[in-house]
């Protein structure tokens, strides 16, 4: 069973960048899709980025362009680069891993807190 522990949160102005970490434990990583997601204060869980064993992205509208999902095999990470950040992108941030077969999410980090204000 894998376990995720994300780390990287914090308080950036708008228009700055941060760059969130998930590390992984365990075995299968390298199988699974591993993906960020956010929630807001009142507000549903949301996709934020995705990447697939094989390589493949994707992003939610809201953030193409300015965020970077991108996964280490070997050190088992999974970063988010997030530039040109916006106020609206206050959230805890989550990663997780999906088995990719059936899909079904395995498990969920903590979270991490990020705050974009002045």
């Amino acid at each position: 069973q894998v376990q995720l522990v994300e780390s990287g949160g914090g308080l950036v102005q708008p228009g700055g960048s941060l760059r969130l970490s998930c590390a992984a434990s365990g075995s299968m990583f390298s199988f699974y899709t591993m993906g960020w997601y956010r929630q807001a204060p009142g507000k549903q869980r949301e996709l934020v980025a995705v990447s697939t064993s094989g390589g493949s992205t994707n992003y939610a509208d809201s953030v193409k362009g300015r965020f970077t999902i991108s996964r280490d095999k070997v050190k088992k990470m999974v970063y988010l680069q997030m530039n040109s950040l916006k106020p609206e992108d206050t959230a805890v941030y989550y990663c997780n891993a999906e088995d990719p077969i059936v899909r079904n999410i395995v498990t969920w980090g903590k979270g991490t807190l990020v705050t974009v204000s002045s």
